[in-house]
């Protein structure tokens, strides 16, 4: 696959706004037409991570919470976030432990991918889960969530209808459907 450069040029970069979850950084210099413009990027200073939690039934487990920056309910596949650095299986054993009380026996991943690439660095990678045992979930105390064990094809339905519109879920849940149709599952 062929690879070209990148035809910025900056000059400067300024760091106007950070927190514990992200970092904005402002880059100043010359735009691809050669006249001068800016770049805003946000760093996530945790790789998003995704749990598709499914039973021998084929029933999996959505969460449930209202997400401030949409100012709107969201269902999702359970989600969090891990280090840079950490391994993504223990940060998703976490997750799904923390939202939903459940642990797996058997974990591979399904989908990585790039959340928002023209304005972020945030990946996400999102694992299926199977040979799930319940436990008590352990939310943290900035999560008031809902859960629910749907049949898939409810779930998918609810992705074709953007009743799932979260992008790690909708990946996931269209990942699961290929799956299923090759005879992955």
């Amino acid at each position: 696959m062929e690879q070209h450069q990148n035809p910025w040029r900056f000059e400067s970069a300024s760091i106007p706004y950070e927190n514990p979850w992200i970092r904005v950084t402002e880059r100043r210099g010359m735009n691809p037409a050669g006249n001068p413009g800016i770049y805003g990027t946000v760093h996530f200073k945790n790789v998003a991570i995704g749990v598709v939690a499914m039973d021998e039934e084929q029933h999996i487990w959505l969460v449930g919470q209202y997400r401030v920056p949409l100012e709107a309910w969201s269902w999702e596949i359970p989600e969090g976030g891990g280090p840079h650095g950490e391994d993504p299986l223990i940060a998703a054993q976490r997750e799904l432990l923390e939202e939903t009380g459940l642990r797996a026996r058997h974990w591979r991943p399904i989908v990585k991918m790039h959340l928002s690439n023209s304005v972020s660095d945030e990946s996400g990678i999102v694992f299926l889960a199977q040979g799930l045992e319940m436990g008590e979930a352990e939310p943290e105390e900035t999560e008031q969530l809902v859960l629910r064990r749907v049949p898939f094809e409810e779930a998918y339905r609810m992705v074709k209808d953007f009743g799932i519109t979260d992008s790690l879920s909708v990946a996931a849940i269209q990942k699961i459907r290929l799956m299923m149709l090759e005879g992955e599952l």
